[in-house]
């Protein structure tokens, strides 16, 4: 055998062994969701025969699955309108076949209705998905008689009610986890709008101001994420006694909320004000110079891109130390910003001045502190400014 070709045998068995790697690593992830599906299907069959007692209740099994894949980590009530969005799909694929029968037209008609019912509870894709399916089997199972049978309008309730018992009372997911994840795509985002900002006002470059508002447009549905995982997971968190421990950190992102939201309001504004500030014409003079006025505004808001990390940190960790270094490097922020005010009377200067400020404000409050407190934190360091 050659070099050429050992090497080749070589590379060919390494990768083999990484595809194998890979497929266990998913294995391991995915056997507890997909052992907890297949007990949802198999509770729900046996509610159906036991409870029901039907023969063979096939699509109680059915609605749990589905079920169980869509509402996972949904608001209790959107999960009830899958499981009843769901429910009445396969009652109005029933209904239909009893009056229109089956046959080519029959199954596309009452997939469609199915589907349409499904899309009118929100449902999403994989639910949409689902619901055809099952009006399909519907029309496949069912044989059109002269009374009305509703077992499988039944069957997909207990099925739903079996996935709502598993998915939002003895398996939740953590919300605390998704509610990090969901911040983490509004603070880092904001954090880096915020150095850009800081790099624009460094180069009294307007097209990178003008970069960063569109940046810090961006983040608005982050912030909408956000906000609706967050009442999501304290809903869950109340209501799903295995995840009750998380209301406590969960309190403190809901505290923070209100001042996230504010903060990247304010950053807009914020980069509003400095392609304003860069397109001055007595500060674009020294473009590509020293300008004291640009670096100190410019270290500023990259002292508030800190205190945005930090506090994101904070978030996660509930951290006394990183509550600290989001306050220092908030309160840093307007030191520098005042101090640049007293120097400099210019309207635009002003109102950079004045958003650094109300985002330093942001930052503290969302810290933890209240209004007066934030306050005279700020107060306190414009005093300090004189001798930074």
């Amino acid at each position: 055998m050659t070099n050429k070709t050992r090497r080749a045998a070589g590379s060919a068995v390494s990768a083999g062994r990484a595809t194998m790697q890979s497929g266990l690593g998913r294995l391991r992830t995915g056997l507890w969701p997909i052992s907890r599906t297949a007990g949802a299907a198999a509770a729900a069959w046996y509610g159906g025969v036991m409870l029901l007692g039907h023969e063979a209740p096939l699509f109680a099994a059915l609605s749990a699955v589905i079920c169980l894949g869509a509402s996972r980590g949904q608001p209790w009530r959107r999960a009830i309108e899958m499981v009843l969005g769901v429910a009445v799909g396969i009652l109005i694929a029933t209904l239909l076949v009893q009056v229109i029968g089956t046959g080519t037209l029959q199954i596309a008609l009452i997939a469609a209705l199915a589907m349409l019912s499904a899309t009118l509870v929100n449902g999403g894709s994989l639910l949409v998905t689902q619901a055809g399916v099952s009006a399909i089997l519907v029309v496949a199972v069912e044989q059109p008689t002269h009374t009305f049978v509703p077992d499988r309008f039944f069957d997909a309730l207990l099925g739903g009610a079996c996935a709502l018992v598993i998915s939002q009372l003895l398996f939740p997911l953590n919300p605390l986890a998704v509610v990090s994840s969901a911040a983490r795509r509004v603070f880092v985002p904001l954090a880096g709008t915020l150095e850009e900002v800081a790099r624009a006002i460094a180069a009294a470059d307007p097209d990178r101001a003008e970069a960063a508002l569109w940046q810090a447009r961006g983040i608005d549905e982050a912030v909408r994420a956000f906000n609706d995982e967050l009442a999501a997971g304290q809903e869950n968190a109340r209501l799903a006694p295995p995840r009750r421990k998380a209301l406590g950190p969960l309190e403190v992102y809901a505290q923070a909320a209100s001042q996230v939201d504010l903060a990247v309001r304010n950053t807009r504004v914020l980069a509003r004000a400095a392609i304003s500030l860069v397109k001055n014409e007595t500060l674009a003079s020294s473009k590509g110079g020293p300008d004291q006025t640009r670096e100190a505004l410019s270290a500023a808001v990259f002292d508030l891109a800190r205190g945005v990390r930090s506090l994101g940190e904070r978030l996660d960790y509930a951290d006394p130390e990183l509550q600290a270094e989001t306050r220092t490097h908030a309160l840093r922020a307007a030191e520098r910003a005042t101090r640049v005010l007293e120097d400099k009377e210019a309207l635009a200067t002003s109102v950079v001045v004045g958003q650094v400020r109300l985002t330093a404000s942001d930052l503290l409050r969302g810290s933890g502190m209240d209004l007066a407190a934030a306050q005279q934190a700020l107060d306190d360091a414009a005093g300090r400014s004189h001798g930074l």
